[in-house]
């Protein structure tokens, strides 16, 4: 900062820049949004069943949804997935379970 209190163009151009990186690699890492791309761009005849366990996996079950929807296999989604406590995301087709981590409690059995 200079002496005034105020930004230089550059501090200004350098925070927006790392401002970007940081909401790039949220992005990267956000459970809902990585798991599209690696579904198959062509899901196989009848039932499709998703199962999960572990903090992101109600977040990833929301995500599955998500791609579903968006290509028509909906309908056929189905599945339970088990997340700790505070980290349950609402789902349609997928149901999702709270319970202890890392120790297992009646919740999760």
């Amino acid at each position: 900062m200079s002496n005034l209190g105020q930004r230089s163009d550059l501090e200004e151009a350098a925070r927006g820049q790392l401002g970007a990186l940081f909401e790039a690699a949220l992005g990267a890492v956000d459970p809902t949004r990585c798991v599209g791309p690696h579904l198959p761009i062509v899901m196989p005849r009848g039932r499709i069943v998703v199962a999960g366990a572990g903090k992101a996996a109600a977040a990833m079950a929301h995500g599955v949804e998500v791609e579903a929807r968006a290509t028509g296999w909906f309908e056929r989604l189905e599945g339970m997935v088990i997340t700790r406590y505070g980290h349950g995301v609402t789902c349609e087709r997928i149901t999702v379970a709270e319970a202890a981590h890392p120790v297992p409690d009646e919740a999760g059995l």
